[in-house]
């Protein structure tokens, strides 16, 4: 088997037990806040949010600072530093004793960061350009699958074990991700630079045949990751509010929230090679389109069925956009620049985590429940109007 499908396949497996690792700490987080001594309605949701939110804050400031250092050092390196880190890091969060320490652990999580995007780093450097829609598409279905089963593998062993001894199982699973890193991927030669031999990042530009497309392309990740958590504060909620006589809301939520993976996970590989056929660009968007309509069409539902058929077929379109996006930055910049790019491109993904939830609250609280649905349709109609400018612009310059 070639080395790079070996490396395909053992960072697959890399990245599942990350997004499995990471996503099942988040359904209980804020019961361990309490669990630390918080109390008041308010003061719960304060340091909730600011618990949750820290990690991508701070992913988003290091991601860049990460992202050049695998330029110079190597991707393995940054793997292993990442899963070691974020391990070590979740591993003392099961000792915390007060929220401030539970706060300053999960800000040292955001800076150890970045395992996943360097992945995407290293197949993109190794794989085929004419094949690297469809590997990047395959290499998310990890961190879809983890993130589909993380939540429920975290709500399930909080019930039965206790908060505390989850975070030790979690740093399991991450010291897992280091072990497949360290014996099974391979990386080969890679340049080695000086600190002064590398570009600035106004050179690392510079470099880029599209440098307003590759810009272009980080914003989009930003809206990809803004519309979908600016649902998630909402969306058990209007659940609620949709059927407000319904004795399982929960489970209703959970469903609901967990469908679009489902179908991302089905139609990522084969949306990944439909675009190695007949363009990525083609493929993301037509996804954006797709997606526009949906949301609009989720302000006017009237059952909870309605919204789950809906955002199920969000999903296909989701499964797709983040590999496209990928797949474009693969395109359109050099190797020895590839690891600072995804590091850019991660930075604005953090942001987006931020964002959304911070929008969708904002709104709901200001205009009700379905407006958060038209805001999150409308910012991705200004996305599609933006990227289809910068394609545009594409276009005219290569035809110079």
């Amino acid at each position: 088997m070639e080395s790079w499908k070996v490396n395909l396949i053992s960072v697959w497996f890399g990245c599942f037990f990350t997004g499995l690792a990471i996503s099942q700490i988040l359904p209980f987080l804020p019961l361990y806040v309490a669990e630390l001594g918080v109390q008041s309605h308010e003061a719960l949701s304060l340091w909730s949010g600011l618990t949750f939110s820290v990690t991508f804050l701070v992913s988003a400031f290091v991601s860049p600072l990460w992202g050049s250092l695998a330029d110079r050092k190597g991707r393995k390196l940054m793997l292993l530093r990442a899963s070691l880190g974020m391990a070590v890091a979740i591993l003392l969060q099961a000792f915390a004793t007060s929220v401030w320490q539970l706060f300053a652990l999960r800000a040292l999580m955001g800076l150890t960061s970045g395992y996943i995007p360097n992945a995407m780093a290293l197949v993109a450097s190794q794989v085929p350009r004419d094949r690297s829609g469809w590997a990047l598409s395959t290499l998310s279905t990890a961190q879809i699958s983890g993130v589909i089963l993380g939540p429920l593998m975290g709500g399930f062993l909080a019930d039965s074990v206790g908060l505390r001894p989850v975070f030790l199982i979690t740093a399991l699973l991450l010291m897992i991700s280091f072990a497949v890193t360290l014996f099974l991927i391979k990386e080969g030669a890679h340049p080695r630079l000086s600190k002064r031999e590398q570009l600035s990042g106004k050179a690392v530009f510079a470099t880029l045949p599209a440098p307003w497309l590759v810009v272009s392309l980080f914003i989009t990740t930003m809206v990809i990751q803004l519309s979908n958590g600016s649902v998630s504060p909402i969306l058990a909620l209007f659940i609620k509010e949709l059927t407000p006589d319904s004795s399982n809301i929960a489970f209703l939520s959970g469903m609901i929230a967990a469908v679009p993976g489902v179908s991302a996970l089905l139609s990522a590989p084969r949306l990944g090679r439909l675009g190695d056929r007949i363009g990525t660009a083609r493929v993301l968007m037509a996804t954006l389109v797709v997606a526009v309509v949906l949301f609009f069409a989720m302000s006017f539902v009237t059952s909870p069925l309605q919204l789950a058929v809906l955002r199920f077929l969000l999903g296909f379109a989701d499964g797709a956009m983040f590999p496209a996006v990928q797949t474009l930055l693969v395109k359109y910049s050099s190797d020895n620049v590839t690891g600072r790019i995804f590091g850019y491109n991660q930075s604005f993904m953090y942001l987006g985590n931020v964002l959304g939830p911070l929008m969708g609250a904002g709104i709901s609280a200001a205009a009700g429940y379905r407006w958060v649905f038209i805001a999150t349709a409308i910012v991705l109609v200004l996305n599609v109007w933006q990227f289809a400018a910068a394609l545009r612009r594409n276009a005219k310059a290569a035809n110079k």
